[in-house]
């Protein structure tokens, strides 16, 4: 086993034994590695910035590797913190057998990965822009409407009406603004549009599709970070790196179950959380089975219960597709028994 941290170098033998430590360059670790190792070992890594990179360029070289999340490693460092003493602690952790490790991401997958975190981020800038916007005008005793699509109308009326009390000087920076917001809609309109082409190019995003509450963006982002889906043992697994499987504080016998974890991917989460929202709330003019068993859900538990079971079934059914790789089946889905 080889471990390789901030490009330090630790390897045991079966027998947990050392037999290779060093610090390398960065530019030379790889060929170093080749030249100290034969193909087919394992070789872990903590899975921070470039690490599915290098994943990829050790997989192609015959390795097999696996990546390790920061906070199972922490547990196995011993005294003070190093590179030396982080990558023994990951050796170590990498040797424990219920382990979790993280799955290594194909180029297409990041590819994918960096539109959504793009777009995500000019969604929180528009956001920015839209409260600076009616900070702004309330100086001026403008009140803006609720809602960025009555901001958009309302921007060029305030503009235009001499009569609003607004200075010819802040009438240009409001101008500004307003083209700032419109420029932010349309890298934002062009960032949909690339991600509903990959979705339409791509088989598995196509399937996805038709989940209920599943539009291009949430299918993209689950196809991109199910993968093949062999990452996860069960959809259970899934949805619990999503954060939503409930917490546990359960002690001396007694299960006792808390609110959803939040941990992982929350953008993700987020996405599913509000397309189960969606379904909710036009599930009370539908009669198919899936409709049915929410309503009779949400006179039992409150709506935002019923909101995170579906989001949490959702993800269940998500993996399943793409897994089996198989069609959604609505008669599975509505049998109110998430796919394992």
């Amino acid at each position: 086993m080889v471990v390789v941290s901030l490009w330090r170098v630790h390897a045991v033998d079966r027998h947990d034994k050392t037999q290779w430590q060093a610090k390398l360059n960065r530019d030379q670790w790889v060929e170093a590695l080749c030249g100290h190792i034969a193909p087919g070992a394992e070789v872990g890594m903590e899975a921070c910035a470039s690490a599915h990179y290098w994943g990829r360029e050790l997989q192609k070289r015959g390795y097999r590797v696996k990546l390790i999340a920061a906070q199972f490693v922490k547990p196995y460092v011993k005294s003070n913190k190093n590179d030396r003493a982080d990558a023994e602690a990951i050796c170590e952790a990498m040797s424990r057998p219920g382990m979790r490790f993280v799955t290594l991401k194909s180029v297409e997958q990041q590819d994918t990965q960096a539109a959504h975190r793009i777009r995500e981020e000019l969604v929180s800038q528009r956001t920015a822009k839209v409260n600076q916007i009616r900070g702004l005008v309330g100086e001026y005793g403008i009140v803006a409407p609720v809602g960025i699509q009555k901001l958009r109308k309302a921007l060029p009326q305030w503009l235009e009406d001499a009569e609003n009390g607004l200075t010819d000087e802040f009438r240009g920076l409001l101008a500004d603004l307003a083209e700032d917001l419109r420029y932010l809609d349309g890298r934002i309109n062009g960032l949909d549009e690339r991600v509903a082409q990959c979705v339409k190019n791509d088989p598995v995003a196509r399937r996805l599709l038709e989940l209920r509450g599943v539009g291009p963006l949430t299918a993209s982002a689950l196809a991109g970070a199910l993968g093949d889906g062999k990452g996860f043992r069960k959809g259970r697994d899934f949805a619990a790196s999503l954060g939503l499987t409930p917490r546990q504080h359960s002690t001396g016998g007694k299960d006792r179950l808390l609110g959803i974890s939040k941990r992982g991917d929350s953008y993700l989460r987020k996405l599913l959380v509000h397309g189960a929202r969606a379904v909710l709330r036009h599930a009370k003019n539908r009669d198919d089975e899936l409709s049915r068993w929410l309503n009779e859900l949400v006179i039992r538990k409150h709506v935002n219960v019923v909101t995170v079971a579906l989001a949490n079934k959702t993800a269940r059914i998500a993996w399943a597709v793409v897994h089996n790789e198989t069609a959604y089946d609505p008669m599975l889905a509505a049998g109110c028994k998430p796919a394992s």
